[in-house]
């Protein structure tokens, strides 16, 4: 990813209540001569029970500028977008945008106003198709009725010039994570909105993939459009934004020129500390085989093969909607085997129950922590007592005790950082972040021999990726077996003792950590593995 240089000069000094922000001398607020603001907060005050989200915010993005919006999980960023979007109200505070002052009682009216967000949650109708969803509320009519053809061919026209290829008649409910993510995209381009809000859009795409992105958000902001990009990826924020502003505890910490900053600068604004980017942990020491695939089929699968040792993480790489989530799910148990075999400890469980798997011995965190992973509506304790409620938080009597819950959850809460004001909260009151905190927590608290993991750091903080890291090391290295998914390379490459691609539903490629190049995996990715037919990672004998 490319950025070109930026036409907005560094002028002035940030201020922070009042005070000059000296955490770094590129601690500046933005300025574009002759360039007018797109989008002004001013002052912005949100409060929740027993949290103050957002404390008297400032924040200017001029038009024509990639604008990034960091900050950790819980500082304050999607509270921040969701009372611009118009999906939350202000307790103090004004808004401008384009100059005028508005007061948006619903997303509706700040899409009338020219905005366009695409939410980390997905905002998406299952039971509908791909294009369906694309125009909805801005359907292509004929005789006054829905004209589907036009909407199918504005989505494959959408997907060849943006690189977000999606079927249009596929029903998004059947759709995997990532191509979700497209037809959140493809939503927001069809709608033209005049300033993009980007909550963590490249999330689940590919490197190449995410800089296609940047190639398209740069050709609109050179047509006069402004990106607002919330998102923790260093990497693309260094190469893909014109300014950076800094949210800590609902409070602005720093203003900064992308081209006078650095990694480890944004990376300190964000955490308040000094934080090591990019470490790649040191090997494991392989065991006995823990998980053995053979021959695997299921809906999206063909002939897998792979082996899991203690003591060992083997990372799956390989572009969203290429089988990953489908085998996770099919060894976790969500989805039942049309071939082949899967053993646990030497024990078959191919056709074992998601409940029997976990009993013998499975941990596993889903890629989709809302609908998967947990229940939203309930609260944050009881979250954290799923799956232990039939071991050790159980009584004699199959009750669970309300004081060894609580003290359950505190102690998990401690443990990984989750942001909570009370156990009590329902967990639907959490930030992504956290709630993926308390999802990774939930599951390496149980100690099972084999973990399976999707995504462990999708929108996590800087800082929490780091611990979160930690943590599957130290697993590993007290002898359990990690079967990693990530769509992040740098994850992989920095976590897995052994890597393997998967491309249309199949292992094309495995690699030892050490011949994991960037450069081969993406070829690989992308469907240029050298030998795909000697590819499969299948199982040896214990002790080679």
């Amino acid at each position: 990813m490319t950025r070109p240089p930026s036409d907005i000069p560094a002028a002035g000094v940030g201020e922070v209540d009042g005070q000059e922000e000296a955490l770094t001398p590129a601690a500046r607020p933005p300025h574009a001569a002759g360039l007018s603001p797109a989008v002004e907060l001013r002052g912005i005050t949100k409060r929740f029970p027993g949290t103050l989200a957002n404390d008297a915010v400032d924040l200017t993005v001029r038009r024509g500028e990639i604008h990034a919006l960091m900050g950790e999980n819980g500082a304050g960023k999607s509270t921040l977008m969701s009372v611009l979007y118009g999906m939350e109200r202000p307790d103090a505070g004004s808004i401008r945008v384009d100059g005028t002052e508005v007061s948006f009682g619903s997303p509706s009216a700040a899409m009338a106003a020219g905005l366009g967000m695409v939410h980390q949650s997905f905002k998406l109708f299952d039971s509908l198709t791909v294009a369906e969803n694309v125009v909805y509320r801005a359907e292509p009519r004929r005789f006054g009725l829905l004209d589907r053809a036009a909407a199918r061919r504005r989505v494959r026209e959408l997907g060849a010039e943006h690189g977000l290829v999606v079927d249009p008649d596929a029903r998004v409910g059947d759709l995997p994570v990532g191509l979700r993510q497209r037809v959140e995209i493809l939503k927001l381009l069809h709608r033209g909105a005049r300033t993009l809000i980007l909550d963590e859009p490249t999330a689940v795409l590919t490197p190449a993939e995410a800089d296609a992105l940047f190639v398209v958000l740069r050709s609109l902001t050179a047509r006069g459009r402004t990106v607002i990009l919330v998102t923790h990826k260093l990497r693309e924020v260094l190469e893909g934004s014109d300014n950076v502003t800094v949210l800590r505890d609902g409070r602005v910490v720093a203003r900064l020129r992308t081209a006078d900053t650095s990694g480890a600068g944004i990376a300190a604004a964000m955490t308040g500390r000094e934080v090591e980017l990019d470490r790649v942990h040191p090997p494991g020491t392989p065991g006995d085989v823990v998980l053995d695939v053979e021959g695997l089929s299921t809906a999206g699968v063909h002939d897998v093969g792979l082996s899991v040792r203690a003591g060992e993480i083997v990372g799956i790489a390989g572009v969203a909607g290429n089988g990953q989530s489908e085998l996770v799910e099919t060894l976790a148990g969500l989805r039942p085997v049309s071939a082949g075999r899967v053993g646990l400890r030497g024990e078959d469980i191919t056709h074992a129950s998601a409940t029997e798997r976990r009993a013998k011995g499975l941990a596993y965190v889903p890629e989709d922590r809302h609908a998967v992973g947990t229940a939203p509506a309930a609260s944050v304790a009881d979250n954290l007592a799923m799956g232990h409620h039939r071991t050790s938080l159980s009584s004699r009597h199959g009750l669970l005790p309300p004081s060894a819950v609580r003290s359950h959850a505190r102690d998990l809460v401690e443990r990984f950082g989750i942001k909570a004001s009370t156990p009590d909260v329902p967990a639907s009151a959490l930030s992504g972040g956290n709630l993926q905190k308390l999802l990774i927590g939930r599951e390496l608290a149980h100690g099972a021999p084999l973990l399976l993991v999707e995504q462990p750091t999708r929108g996590v903080d800087i800082g929490a990726i780091q611990a979160i890291h930690d943590e599957l090391v130290a697993y590993r290295d007290a002898g359990h077996a990690v079967l990693l998914v990530s769509a992040e390379l740098s994850e992989i490459r920095g976590l897995a003792d052994r890597i393997l691609v998967m491309y249309e539903g199949r292992v094309t490629a495995s690699y030892d950590r050490s011949d994991a190049d960037e450069a081969t995996l993406g070829l690989a990715m992308a469907g240029g593995a050298p030998d795909t037919s000697a590819a499969n990672d299948t199982p040896a004998p214990d002790g080679d």
